[in-house]
């Protein structure tokens, strides 16, 4: 790939001691370098993945670095997003992660959108950055990053990670190379992928996948070595074991050409959820005050989880249990009599566990939006 114009820029006196280390290896040296001040990097998502790698990015000397979050910094964020610091909680992510970024290197110019990527600003924000590094934890922003690149002809530097494990590949680099569209074909059920808010990440787990993807973004900018392209690394924390499955363009796939709706795209099997009544965190409140020896309220979250946060007439069964026959003839004896309400922490592993009590012949409303919506209405 010759994207990078070595000429255009050149290194100053103190970008000559900067980055003296890589000038010393002869497979970067002082004409690497100015490929990677010559280059542009635009982020999508400054959370966990993207706080190593723009830090390790800006370190580098990418010369024109893009950041796109609309997020504000939370205090749950600090356990893994170590571009922020205790002082930022409550700015904009963007707005926090340049400040570190111009304090570990000035020489970087910093470019921030304060926005969601969208169908709509999608190839407009991404045309102008040489490599797109998706650092996203949604299947619609992950859609949409691929399909942008695939239109716009620009290499995709994915990574993600749930729990212990995490994924690193680089999607579209020439011409043939595999894209998300060849790894995951169709999108997963939505309602049955739990977060990390929900499902839990070990801290460290996003600063070893972000610096993959650093290390692939600077390989392809000063072409050394060899890339992801059509390998995925696959990380197990837990055991600290890496294995790497091959990864191909399905040749009978048709080429994107334009950007479409991802929500609609991604949004769950409409027949499955339809069939699992719902209810609203305000009507469940007026029913918990007029009639609540009717109701059986079930947090199928975590007993953690529940320990740490819970609705007062709640019990907790956890999901992993509730798939047991001694708990579906416990939940049958408790219901009996009341009508059921199941919710978890946003209303993903209650629509799981209404399926599975359906299965059983025990009808459960999930209640929309899980214990985050209860909290956001202050009940």
């Amino acid at each position: 790939m010759n994207l990078f114009n070595a000429n255009h820029l050149e290194l100053s006196s103190d970008e000559l001691e900067r980055y003296s280390r890589h000038l010393l290896l002869p497979e970067i040296g002082e004409n690497g370098q100015r490929r990677l001040k010559n280059s542009s990097v635009i982020c999508i998502g400054c959370g966990g993945l993207g706080s190593p790698l723009l830090l390790y990015l800006a370190a580098a000397g990418i010369g024109h670095i893009g950041i796109v979050d609309s997020d504000l910094v939370e205090k749950s964020n600090l356990q893994r997003q170590v571009i922020h610091e205790t002082n930022s909680i409550g700015n904009t992510k963007i707005e926090s992660a340049k400040k570190s970024i111009l304090a570990l290197n000035p020489n970087i110019n910093v470019e921030v959108f304060n926005t969601l990527l969208t169908t709509e600003n999608a190839l407009e924000i991404l045309q102008p950055f040489d490599v797109i590094c998706d650092c996203t934890d949604n299947f619609e922003s992950r859609y949409l990053i691929n399909d942008a690149s695939e239109i716009l002809g620009k290499p995709n530097i994915y990574g993600a990670i749930a729990k212990f494990e995490g994924h690193s590949t680089v999607f579209n680099l020439r011409e043939g190379s595999p894209t998300f569209r060849d790894l995951i074909p169709e999108p997963p059920d939505p309602e049955l992928m739990p977060s990390c808010s929900e499902a839990g990440v070990m801290g460290i787990l996003p600063g070893l996948v972000g610096i993959i993807q650093a290390s692939e973004t600077i390989k392809i900018i000063t072409e050394i070595g060899d890339t992801l392209d059509g390998r995925l690394l696959v990380i197990d924390a837990l055991t600290m074991k890496f294995k790497e499955l091959s990864l191909r363009r399905d040749k009978l796939r048709k080429p994107i050409i334009e950007l479409i709706d991802y929500q609609e795209f991604c949004s769950s099997n409409k027949a499955i959820k339809n069939s699992i009544p719902s209810i609203s965190v305000f009507d469940l409140k007026e029913l918990l005050e007029y009639d609540e020896p009717k109701v059986l309220l079930i947090d199928v979250r975590t007993t953690r989880e529940h320990n740490i946060q819970s609705i007062n007439q709640s019990i907790s069964i956890p999901l992993e249990r509730i798939k047991s026959e001694e708990y579906i003839n416990k939940i049958k004896d408790l219901s009996c009599g009341k009508k059921l309400f199941i919710h978890c922490s946003t209303g993903k592993r209650s629509i799981q566990a209404a399926m599975i009590l359906k299965d059983y012949g025990i009808e459960a409303t999930n209640i929309l939006g899980g214990i985050e919506a209860w909290s956001q209405a202050n009940f």
